[in-house]
């Protein structure tokens, strides 16, 4: 039998538990539930769209809150979250190279997807068709949905799950390898109504962003970059195809 020292320790506090339970049951089943009943509409309103806007940004702000409170009254620390800078300048070249690669990446996958015939698109292309804006108010809402889901999402998958996860593992010799993988599954899942293609890419989303999280020590890139690859998906979607 191992020395105590050296086993993995599986003990989390009840309402960390609650929480990654939550994250990888109750909101998946959640956003497949109401995408849904929004792709079974022939076409979605203005009313439709700042409907879903406006819930997911209350929706994300309020699990952000509650994961903040239990984390700071388990004692987490605000470097052990990320949301501390060790180095600005290291931080703020990461957040400009990381943002800049990936926005382009996605504009250049956006105008080859929209010069396909439509019925070669793909689903999750479909389900981004629909939710995305498209009128000036729609686009005002939409941009402080990025913003949420950039700040919020970044603080529960890199912040806290991965955390929490490296907490779980912290007697292996390198638990941050096995958290940053952890942490990106249950970043996948959350986006399980996009489908297969869907949680491939953010899989490899989340591991890329976790890396750099563990490589600064910072949220402050990840967060940039993420609101950074909404905004240029709601921006532009309905402008290309429109174009098309």
């Amino acid at each position: 039998m191992l020395p105590f020292p050296t086993v993995i320790s599986f003990y989390l506090p009840w309402d960390f538990i609650l929480i990654l339970l939550f994250l990888a049951v109750i909101v998946p089943w959640r956003g497949n539930a109401r995408m849904k009943r929004l792709l079974s509409k022939p076409d979605l309103t203005t009313a439709d769209r700042l409907s879903l806007y406006g819930s997911t940004i209350f929706f994300q702000w309020l699990i952000a809150g509650i994961v903040a409170w239990r984390s700071l009254a388990r004692g987490l620390s605000p470097s052990e979250l990320g949301l501390a800078v060790s180095d600005p300048w290291q931080v703020v070249w990461a957040s400009i190279a990381l943002t800049g690669l990936l926005c382009l990446n996605q504009l250049i996958g956006l105008r080859r997807i929209v010069r396909m015939p439509e019925g070669k698109r793909g689903a999750l292309f479909a389900i981004t068709e629909k939710i995305m804006p498209r009128n000036r108010m729609e686009t005002f809402v939409y941009a402080a949905l990025s913003c949420t889901a950039g700040i919020s999402e970044e603080f529960l998958y890199r912040g806290f799950v991965f955390t929490a996860f490296v907490r779980i593992i912290g007697n292996i010799a390198s638990p941050n390898a096995g958290a940053a993988v952890l942490s990106s599954v249950w970043f996948a899942l959350a986006h399980l109504y996009q489908g297969r293609r869907g949680l491939i890419t953010t899989l490899v989303v989340g591991i890329i962003f976790v890396s750099v999280r563990i490589w600064t020590g910072s949220l402050v890139p990840v967060m940039v970059a993420h609101f950074g690859i909404d905004l240029v998906i709601g921006v532009c979607t309905f402008r290309f195809l429109r174009r098309t």
